[in-house]
């Protein structure tokens, strides 16, 4: 068998793992409300795969620098979702969704341009977390409409985080650990549960869904730095397995802590076409 026949068949069996992982949480995660799905959306989703298959491709150091680029950018994921937050109260899709790109952009690009310690990323995410958590937390608030969902909401995503997961993949060895860790924390998830749920419930719905992710975001930002310490110290196998672990406790800790603070009851809508 060639080498590059070898090559794509892993590929597609990477895609096809991380396509089955997405339905079976996503899925979980809009039978369950907006907090919980919050928390499930900003578990390792689409990350968590690319960093597995990266291990196989790649050593200790190479992964612990990606986790810092990812430590860096997890800092623009949650400036996303609270820029798309805002506009989103007034504002139709493409209206909400361009500028909270154009967000993520600029932020992404500024952790190309510095020189990141893990102190000072540390640091940068306290800051944003912080800041966006105080603008966002009164829009977390809003009336749910049930929907019913439409045969290709959740392929739609499975594909899209599958995609990026190739990407990541294919990439790593020619782009390096800086732009790989960047990539694999691009918020795929959070743009997927905005271009199916915003046409269907609103922005403003839509909006608190992504407020309540914002509280996540400081769970993934624990688990890159974990990633970041334990991987060169104990291993990819550990220290992955850790970061994993930190994710899960986190948003579990976030869901007992929001679970007594429950949103407004859902109505009844019809899905729009």
């Amino acid at each position: 068998m060639s080498p590059d026949l070898i090559f794509f068949l892993s590929l597609a069996i990477k895609m096809v793992v991380t396509a089955l992982f997405v339905v079976g949480a996503v899925y979980s995660a809009e039978r369950a409300g907006p907090v919980v799905g919050a928390m499930v959306a900003t578990l390792p989703i689409s990350a968590g795969p690319a960093y597995i298959f990266l291990s196989l491709e790649h050593g200790p150091a190479f992964i612990a620098d990606s986790a810092l680029a990812s430590l860096v950018v997890n800092a623009a994921n949650c400036v996303f979702a609270l820029v798309y937050t805002l506009m989103a109260q007034r504002r139709g899709l493409v209206l909400s969704v361009g500028p909270a790109l154009a967000a993520w952009a600029a932020f992404a690009s500024l952790s190309r341009a510095l020189p990141w310690t893990t102190a000072c990323a540390f640091a940068f995410n306290v800051v944003v977390l912080a800041a966006c958590l105080a603008f966002g937390n009164r829009l977390r608030h809003a009336r749910m409409p049930l929907v019913t969902r439409r045969w290709y909401d959740i392929p739609l995503r499975a594909c899209m985080v599958a995609l990026l997961v190739a990407t990541v993949v294919g990439l790593s060895a020619r782009v390096g650990p800086t732009i790989t860790g960047m990539l694999a924390v691009f918020p795929i998830v959070l743009l997927s549960l905005m271009l199916i749920l915003h046409p269907r419930i609103g922005g403003p719905a839509t909006g608190a869904v992504l407020s309540n992710s914002m509280l996540g975001l400081v769970g993934f930002s624990l688990t890159c730095l974990t990633a970041r310490l334990i991987v060169p110290a104990l291993g990819t196998a550990a220290g992955l397995s850790l970061a994993l672990a930190v994710s899960v406790g986190c948003n579990l800790a976030f869901w007992r802590l929001r679970r007594g603070k429950p949103l407004p009851a859902p109505t009844s809508s019809s899905p729009s076409a």
